[in-house]
C-alpha cells in the first residue's frame, strides 16, 4: 500500500485520550513520529496528527467517506488498513481515540492484526472513563465511596445491583432517552432520588460542557442537557463522589474557560496566540485577515542580500518573524545559510522575531530593553561613529506597508538604511458567512487584535465586532486604530507580546467572572450575559 520495504512491519496501538492533545504520552509521541504510516480516527485534535513526521503516510479511519478540505485516505476498516501496510514492511501507528485497553478497540482490532501474523505493541492513553471525571474536577476513589462501578452498557444492567455504588456511565449514553433510561432504572431499584448526577460532553477540552442535578429532579433538567449538544461522547457519573467536583473543578473554572474568542491573524502565526488562549480554558477561531506574500519585484531583495554577502552592511535589523522566514526563504534560493550572516550585528524587534532568528541559527545582537517596537529599538541603538564603525550602512527588510519611524530613526542617528520590501500583505478573503454574522451579532466573547492591518482588515472583510464583545490589543498603537474604527478598548497588553497579551485577556475574564459571581449571577461569559439579556427582553 505505501512502502517498497520487503521486510515485515509491525503495529503499534496508541491510545491518543479522550479528547486534549496534551494528554498523548511520551511513549505515544515518539512512536507517531517515528512511524512509516500513521493511521488514526477521525476527530482527533489536529495537534496529535501533526506529530506525524514529513514522509509518513496519514490514513484516517472512518464510516463517513472523504474528509471535507482534506486530501488524507480514508478508510473504513484501520486494522485491515494496518495489516496491509505492515505486510508491506511499514512502520505503522494505528491512533485510536480514548485508550485502546479500557475502550474495547485492542480486542477487536488487536485481533485481527495477530491473526495476520504481525507483531504489535500497545500503547495505553488516559482513559475516558478516569479522564473525563479528572477534568470535571471528580474524585472517583476517596472520602466516604471506594465502590465505583463503571457501566459500558445499561440495556441489561441490575440496578438493583447499583444501589449505593459510585456510577461511572460510558459508551451507552448517546440520547437523552438512553440516560433517562438509566435514571429511572435506579429509582426504581430503590436509589435516593437526592442522589447527584452529572452528564459530560466533549470531556478534557475547551469545548467540555456539564449537567449537574439529581436524579429526581433529571426531568427538570431537560433544558441543560439539551444545550450540551451531541451526547454521543457522554460520561454519566452518579453518587457522593460528585461532591468533590466542588473543590476539584480546576478545568471548568479557568479564567476563560468557554469564552469563544475571535483571533485575527496572519495565516502562518495565529497558532501561537490560539495555544496561549487554550491553556486559559478559551475556544480560538482563527480568522485568517492577512496574506504575507512575496514582493511584487524581488530584485530590491536580491541586491539586498548580495550586498549582505559582501559586506555593504554594518547592521541587519529585523522588525519581524516574517522578515526573518522572507530573508531565510531567499538565502536557500541562493544556497546560504544562517553563516552568510558572520560578522554583522543582528537588531531584533519583539521576542517573536528574536526567536525565529534563533530557529534560523543566529542569536540577536540587539533587542529593546524597554518596548518591543521601533521606538523602543531606536532607543537603544547606538549613535553611528565614523570611528568606531566600519560601515555605517543598515539592511532593514520590511513589509511593504511598514511605517517610517525607524527609517527616519537610524537616518538622524547617522545612518544610512536600505529600505527593502521583503514581503507584502494583502488582506485575506472574508470568512464563512456564519462567522461574520457571529462577529456582528455578538456570538463572540473577545477579540484579540495583534496589529493595526488586523483591526482593519478584520473590519474590511467581516465588519465591526458587536458591542458586547470584549477588545483586547496588543499594544497603545494597535488600541489606537481599533479606536479610530469606533471600538472600545477593555484590554490592553501591557507589553506588546503575545504572551502579554493571552495573559492579560485571562486576568479580564477572571476579574469578569468573579464580579458575576459577587453580584449573584450565574453566566459572566459576554456572549451568554447577551442571550440572557434577548431572553428577558422579549419575555
Amino acid at each position: 500500500m505505501t512502502s517498497k520495504k520487503t521486510a515485515i512491519g509491525s503495529v503499534t496501538f496508541i491510545g491518543a485520550g479522550p479528547g486534549d492533545p496534551g494528554l498523548l504520552t511520551v511513549r505515544a509521541a515518539e512512536v507517531i513520529a517515528a512511524a512509516d504510516v500513521v493511521i488514526y480516527d477521525s476527530g482527533l485534535p489536529e495537534a496529535i496528527i501533526a506529530r506525524a513526521n514529513a514522509q509518513a503516510e496519514l490514513i484516517a479511519v472512518s464510516a463517513d467517506g472523504p474528509i471535507e478540505g482534506s486530501d488524507v485516505l480514508v478508510v473504513v476498516d484501520g486494522a485491515k488498513a494496518a495489516v496491509e501496510a505492515a505486510k508491506a514492511g511499514a512502520f505503522v501507528a494505528r491512533v485510536l481515540k480514548g485508550d485502546p485497553i479500557t475502550d474495547g478497540s485492542l480486542a477487536s482490532e488487536g485481533t485481527v492484526v495477530t491473526k495476520a501474523k504481525l507483531a504489535i505493541e500497545v500503547v495505553p492513553g488516559v482513559a475516558r472513563v478516569t479522564g473525563v471525571p479528572g477534568y470535571v474536577g471528580v474524585a472517583l476513589l476517596g472520602g466516604k465511596s471506594h465502590d465505583v462501578h463503571v457501566l459500558d452498557s445499561i440495556s441489561s444492567t441490575n440496578w438493583v445491583n447499583q444501589q449505593a455504588a459510585a456510577l461511572v456511565i460510558v459508551n451507552s449514553t448517546s440520547s437523552v432517552e438512553q440516560i433517562d433510561s438509566a435514571v429511572a432504572g435506579l429509582l426504581q431499584a430503590g436509589r435516593d432520588p437526592m442522589s447527584p448526577i452529572s452528564i459530560t460532553v466533549r470531556g478534557t477540552t475547551t469545548d467540555q460542557r456539564t449537567a449537574v442535578g439529581t436524579l429526581g429532579e433529571f426531568a427538570l433538567m431537560a433544558k441543560p442537557i439539551t444545550a450540551l449538544g451531541d451526547l454521543s461522547d457522554a460520561i454519566v457519573i452518579v453518587g457522593e463522589v460528585l461532591a468533590s467536583r466542588d473543590r476539584f473543578s480546576w478545568f471548568e473554572t479557568k479564567s476563560l474557560f468557554g469564552w469563544k474568542v475571535l483571533v485575527p491573524r496572519t495565516r502562518d502565526q495565529a497558532g501561537v496566540l490560539g495555544e496561549q488562549l487554550i491553556a486559559s480554558g478559551a475556544i480560538p477561531v482563527e480568522v485568517p485577515t492577512i496574506s504575507v506574500e512575496p514582493p511584487r519585484t524581488p530584485q530590491q531583495m536580491e541586491r539586498a542580500v548580495h550586498g549582505l554577502v559582501s559586506g555593504r552592511y554594518q547592521w541587519v535589523a529585523f522588525t519581524s518573524a516574517n522578515a526573518v522566514k522572507a530573508v531565510r526563504e531567499k538565502f536557500e534560493e541562493y544556497g546560504l545559510d544562517a553563516r552568510a550572516m558572520a560578522g554583522l550585528k543582528i537588531a531584533a524587534i519583539g521576542e517573536s522575531t528574536a526567536a525565529a532568528l534563533v530557529e534560523f541559527g543566529v542569536r540577536p545582537d540587539l533587542i529593546p530593553t524597554g518596548e518591543q517596537s521601533s521606538v523602543g529599538l531606536l532607543q537603544d541603538w547606538p549613535q553611528y561613529d565614523d570611528l568606531l564603525d566600519p560601515i555605517n550602512r543598515v539592511f532593514l527588510p520590511r513589509a511593504d506597508i511598514a511605517t517610517e519611524t525607524l527609517v527616519e530613526g537610524l537616518t538622524k542617528l547617522g545612518w544610512e538604511v536600505d529600505d527593502v520590501t521583503a514581503y507584502r500583505t494583502v488582506r485575506a478573503a472574508p470568512p464563512p458567512a456564519h462567522t461574520r454574522e457571529q462577529i456582528k451579532t455578538g456570538g463572540f466573547d473577545a477579540v484579540v487584535f495583534t496589529s493595526s492591518s488586523t483591526v482593519r482588515n478584520l473590519i474590511g472583510i467581516a465588519g465591526k465586532p458587536h458591542a458586547t464583545t470584549v477588545v483586547a490589543c496588543i499594544g497603545p498603537a494597535t488600541a489606537e486604530t481599533a479606536t479610530e474604527h469606533g471600538l472600545r478598548i477593555d484590554v490592553l497588553a501591557p507589553e506588546p507580546t503575545i504572551e502579554s497579551l493571552a495573559q492579560a485577556l485571562a486576568e479580564f475574564g477572571h476579574q469578569a467572572r468573579q464580579d458575576a459571581i459577587d453580584a449573584g449571577e450565574t453566566v459572566w461569559r459576554p456572549s451568554e450575559k447577551r442571550n440572557a439579556a434577548r431572553r428577558k427582553s422579549k419575555s
